[in-house]
This record gives structure tokens, C-alpha cells and sequence, in this order.
């Protein structure tokens, strides 16, 4: 069964560009982000309903003009947690090259146990400048567009550039993402941890250890706490990251990638679930590099099994309903952020042609959808898909709709491929 992720960015609905602009700035606009947030709720609950696998949203920050007001995923994860009863939660996810791995560790458990065990994580690198640089500032970090996802697609949705800086900045970003990911997976499974990188040093300071913790001092922390926190000096040379998650050994977790080979091969090797915001063509590649290391990891999973492939679906009566509705919920941040985080330019009339290029975007009758999503899921049947949607700017009940038709018409279909996937897949993997 293909395990469907309801996926929403939230954007601060507009008119039009001009309305958006008299309002600025929009991303601090109560009225309209209460509206959004409580009806965001509701879709939510829709989800529940219908069945979903899973509900999420995103961690970007400092968004005045309006497209991604998402700073705080873990609060709404609680929030949805409180009135659904069977679908997932989590968030696509935090952006760990500016986090505290502690106290996302913490957080993630205690959503953890809020849910008892119906909670899911996503990681993320961060590729947006205007905030990573601001929030991972005490880290190094920078944020970047992966070098090597430009190689494996030049046309991908926010481009790149491979000069020196690039490299730099992406290999400090990757550095101090795996090491946030090490202690954070190290907080979930033992009882307690110590840590010595470039970025993060556990206990601190890391040589002496924390010499004026008075329960130590005391004999407190040696009888009650866990082994080996302190040492015969009385030193904290440990600490116990509480509490444990709820689930054993931690819950699933997910990691984007916009293109990057070195990203599908991390994941492989820590079995995490890659979810590839790409064209059919470059998740292909990927899904082959994260196959092949997954089996020398000693995985037996079938092509496709444990991955997550992006789709932003727009269902309607007709084809052109379907564009004009593209048009409308995404042709405002295709044409003023994606575009021009590639540095191009897009006209008013080139969106349905320049999103096509992309490959992400699937439009149409829920007939020509569900032709759409077959024909890619017998060349990469994912065990995961996850639906992006362009909340309020796409309103609440034509993202309910959406989701219904999706369910009704296209995920019975892809249902059924799944019954035979694995015998084909070893073909398709090998190509």
C-alpha cells in the first residue's frame, strides 16, 4: 500500500500580486495568518478522515512576504496530535544545520509520546540564506544548493552553481547537519551520551568534563542517574537526554533532498527515508544510489521501498481548470520565489509551461492524474508519495477536494502496483 503524506506550505492567501504587495508586510499579518492557521485545522482533520499515512509541514523562517510562514512545526504537530486519532504527524522537516540537536531531540520525543508512537521526522539541510545564515550563525553555517544535485539535474527547481564557495559552504553545511543527526539519533537510543565534534562538544567542557554539578558532588547523580554520567572526581562526563522517545528505537525519519546523490546515500546508510523534491528522472538516479547503498548495508528492500517521491497535484473538471488553478494557488510563488531562487525570470504567461519543465507538478482530470502517477510508479514505486499543497493560497476546500480525489482516483491505482512492484523492480533498478 502506498502511504500518502499530506504535505502544506503555508502561504498568507493574496488576491494578486498587487494586493500582497499593499499589505506588506503580509507574513505578520494577524488576521490573515489566524485565518490560515484555523483552517488549517480543519484540513487536518479531512486527512484523518480520509485515511492519510501522514500529516506535515515545514521549518522556514522570516517569511514577510508571505509564501512559507512555517517557524514552528513541532507546535502544530502537538496541537494536530490533540484532536486526530489515527494519522501520523510530523514535520518535513527541521533544519539541522541551525538547530540545537538536544533540544530537537527532546522535543521529537516528547511529540513522541504526545502521539504514543503516531509521529514521524523529518531533516533538512537548509537552502534558504536569509534565515540559515541568521539562525546557524553560532554553527558556521551557511545555507546552500547542493553542487552535485546541479550535475545530476541542471534544470532542477532551485538551480546551483559549483564554485569554490558553493563547495565550501555545502560541505560545512553537510558536516554540521550529519553531526547534529549523530547526536540527535545517539539522544533517542542511549541512556546516555557523550559527543565530541567540530560544532558540538557533549559534556562541555568536553576534556574536564562539567566539574560543579552538586549532585554529582553530592553522590546523588551516581544513584539515581544513569551509568556512567559521572566519573570517580565527581565530573559529569555523560548526560541522559530525557525523555526516550515512544517509540523503539526512535520514530521514522525523513530526509529531503532537492537533487543531491550524497544525501540519498546518507540515508541509505542510517536507513532514513529520502524524500526527493524532483523531477521522475532524478529520482531515479537517486533512487538507484540510495537501492545500491541500502543493499550493501545489508537492506533486502525492493526498488523504491523506503522512499518518498514530491508531487504537487491540481485535480479538477477539466485540464484547463486544472492550469487555471495552478495558475492561481502556485503561480505566485513559482514566478517570485522558485524562480528566483534560480535566478530566472518567469512571465504571467509562462507558469503552466515553466512549472511543466519542472516535473514536480501533476495536472489535470483526476483521470489524467492518475495516468500521470501510474505511469512514473511502474518505473519508481515508492513506498512513500508525499502531496504538496500551497495553503490558503490554494483555499481550504479545494485542498480538501483535492485530497478526496486523490484518494478516490489515484491511490487505488498505485495500491494495485504495489502487488507487483517487487517483481519488477529489480529490472527497473538495474537500468
Amino acid at each position: 500500500m502506498v502511504k500518502v503524506i499530506l504535505q502544506l506550505y503555508p502561504v498568507i492567501p493574496a488576491s494578486s500580486e498587487e494586493e500582497r504587495e499593499a499589505l506588506r508586510p503580509i507574513g505578520r499579518n494577524r488576521e490573515r495568518y489566524q485565518e490560515t492557521i484555523r483552517g488549517w485545522s480543519d484540513i487536518i482533520r479531512a486527512a484523518d478522515e480520509m485515511g492519510l499515512w501522514g500529516v506535515s509541514s515545514i521549518e522556514h523562517h522570516f517569511w514577510s512576504e508571505g509564501y512559507e510562514c512555517g517557524p514552528c512545526p513541532g507546535i502544530l504537530n502537538a496541537y494536530w496530535a490533540s484532536f486526530t486519532k489515527n494519522v501520523r504527524v510530523g514535520q518535513m522537516g527541521y533544519v539541522m544545520s541551525s538547530q540545537n540537536p538536544i533540544r530537537v531531540a527532546e522535543e521529537t520525543a516528547v511529540l513522541d509520546h504526545l502521539t504514543q508512537g503516531r509521529f514521524f521526522v523529518g531533516f533538512a539541510r537548509g537552502y534558504q540564506s536569509r534565515w540559515t545564515n541568521v539562525l546557524g550563525q553560532h554553527l558556521g553555517t551557511r545555507a546552500t544548493l547542493s553542487p552535485s544535485a546541479a550535475k545530476v539535474d541542471p534544470d532542477h527547481l532551485f538551480g546551483s552553481t559549483a564554485n569554490q564557495k558553493d563547495r565550501n559552504d555545502d560541505e560545512t553545511n553537510r558536516r554540521i547537519f550529519e553531526e547534529e543527526i549523530d547526536i540527535v539519533v545517539k539522544a533517542w537510543t542511549q541512556d546516555s551520551i557523550e559527543f565530541n565534534g567540530r560544532a558540538w562538544k557533549i559534556p562541555y567542557p568536553y576534556d574536564t568534563g562539567v566539574d560543579d554539578w552538586p549532585p554529582a558532588k553530592m553522590g546523588i547523580t551516581q544513584r539515581f542517574g544513569a551509568p556512567g554520567e559521572v566519573d570517580a572526581d565527581g565530573n559529569i562526563r555523560r548526560v541522559s537526554v530525557v525523555p526516550a522517545p515512544y517509540t523503539r528505537p526512535h520514530p521514522p525519519v525523513f530526509v529531503a533532498t532537492s537533487g543531491s546523490p550524497e544525501s540519498a546515500e546518507y540515508a541509505a546508510r542510517r536507513g532514513f527515508i529520502p524524500l526527493y523534491f524532483t523531477s521522475l528522472k532524478t529520482a531515479l538516479a537517486l533512487g538507484r544510489v540510495y537501492h545500491s547503498a541500502a543493499a550493501e548495508a545489508g537492506s533486502g528492500l525492493p526498488f523504491g521501498g523506503n522512499q518518498a517521491l514530491v508531487r504537487m497535484p491540481h485535480i479538477a473538471s477539466s485540464r484547463t481548470k486544472a492550469e487555471e488553478a495552478l495558475v492561481r494557488c502556485d503561480g505566485d510563488i513559482f514566478r517570485n520565489f522558485y524562480s528566483a531562487m534560480s535566478r530566472k525570470t518567469v512571465g504571467p504567461n509562462d507558469v503552466v509551461s515553466a512549472i511543466a519543465k519542472t516535473g514536480l507538478w501533476t495536472i489535470g482530470t483526476a483521470e489524467e492524474v492518475r495516468a500521470q502517477f501510474i505511469e512514473e510508479w511502474k518505473q519508481f514505486p515508492c513506498e512513500y508519495v508525499t502531496l504538496i499543497y500551497h495553503y490558503a493560497q490554494m483555499p481550504k476546500d479545494e485542498v480538501i477536494d483535492n485530497l478526496e480525489a486523490f484518494m478516490r482516483h489515484v491511490k487505488p491505482a498505485l495500491d494495485e502496483l504495489t502487488e507487483y512492484a517487487p517483481a519488477m523492480n529489480a529490472q527497473t533498478a538495474a537500468k
